[in-house]
């Protein structure tokens, strides 16, 4: 396991109507983005979607300089990018920019997205996702590389070039087995959302003679609010959690193939006992550490979940700074 995986802070920027405000939400963000990297926490994750009520982040590479900007030492790890809903081209040029603001601290996965009313208010169809995302990663690799080519008739050349090879950059997500390959093929890391693709995907990679690359794991909990009441704790967070997986849920329902484990998740007992979202002790975070980082998974706390109160979530940030971070195995 990448040693950057123990550890991560994740923002997707939900402001549903009844939580934070999503001035707010950003401003303290960047904040705990700075505290997260002088407690040592490795990565932080800045995800995407579009055309959300509730505000889901749309730009994480917006995002991504604000946090470069405010912290030293931890991976910045943005993800999924929906990458057929962008030209590759530009997304190359601030994959480029990123790297060289934070000192070539940036990964990027990328996922071929699944919700049609996304696609639809792009203009892109669903069917050519597959397509649309093998061209662009080979488009970004070869810019990255400093290639510059011809697709289509289109010239195809970027400056300036990442602090980073691109091969250390770029990862595939996914939750189908044509992501591991998709993976191995290019020689990029994976960020699966099943974990068992990691077999494959090692096999894949013996097969092209080549090292597998960076890998994330995406194991139970998705998520960790620490709490010295968990009880207390859970009633603290959950009105956010239930929102998170019944957003969720609507897309995976427009989806013919979705793999989301939110899909049907919409209650509250649900979702408590899927442990997608746990409230635990700081105890309990570091008996169960080993564990999770055994599967590629890291420790990951959503402070913000859902539109949560910053106050809410700097009182769990400030239990890792002081219960957990110090207890965790080297």
């Amino acid at each position: 396991m990448h040693p950057d995986n123990k550890t991560a802070i994740l923002f997707d920027m939900r402001a549903p109507d009844f939580g934070a405000p999503a001035a707010r939400l950003y401003d303290e963000a960047l904040k705990m983005a700075a505290f997260a990297d002088e407690i040592g926490i490795g990565r932080i994750g800045l995800m995407e979607h579009h055309g959300s009520e509730d505000g889901y982040l749309p730009a994480p590479f917006v995002l991504g300089g604000g946090v470069a900007a405010r912290t030293k030492r931890m991976r910045i790890s943005l993800g999924a990018v929906i990458l057929p809903l962008h030209d590759p081209v530009k997304i190359a040029e601030q994959i480029a920019v990123l790297d060289l603001m934070s000192g070539g601290r940036l990964d990027v996965t990328f996922g071929a997205g699944y919700v049609p009313s996304e696609f639809a208010r792009f203009g892109v169809s669903l069917k050519d996702r597959g397509r649309l995302l093998d061209q662009g990663i080979d488009i970004i690799l070869r810019s990255l590389r400093g290639e510059r080519f011809e697709v289509d008739g289109r010239e195809i050349f970027v400056r300036p070039l990442p602090v980073q090879k691109p091969e250390e950059i770029l990862m595939a997500g996914g939750g189908v087995e044509a992501s591991a390959r998709r993976a191995a093929r290019f020689g990029i890391g994976l960020c699966p959302m099943r974990n068992e693709l990691f077999e494959l995907y090692d096999e894949e990679c013996r097969k092209l003679g080549r090292q597998p690359g960076r890998k994330y794991g995406s194991g139970m909990p998705m998520a960790i609010h620490v709490s010295e009441d968990p009880e207390k704790g859970w009633n603290e967070i959950k009105a956010h959690a239930v929102h998170v997986a019944s957003a969720y849920s609507v897309w995976a329902s427009e989806a013919s193939n979705s793999s989301s484990p939110f899909e049907g998740l919409v209650d509250e007992e649900g979702l408590r006992q899927s442990g997608m979202f746990a409230v635990w002790t700081p105890d309990e975070v570091v008996a169960n550490a080993a564990a999770i980082h055994a599967n590629n998974c890291g420790l990951n706390f959503m402070p913000l979940l859902g539109g949560l109160s910053p106050d809410i979530g700097w009182k769990c940030l400030e239990l890792v700074r002081d219960k957990v971070m110090p207890r965790l195995p080297g």
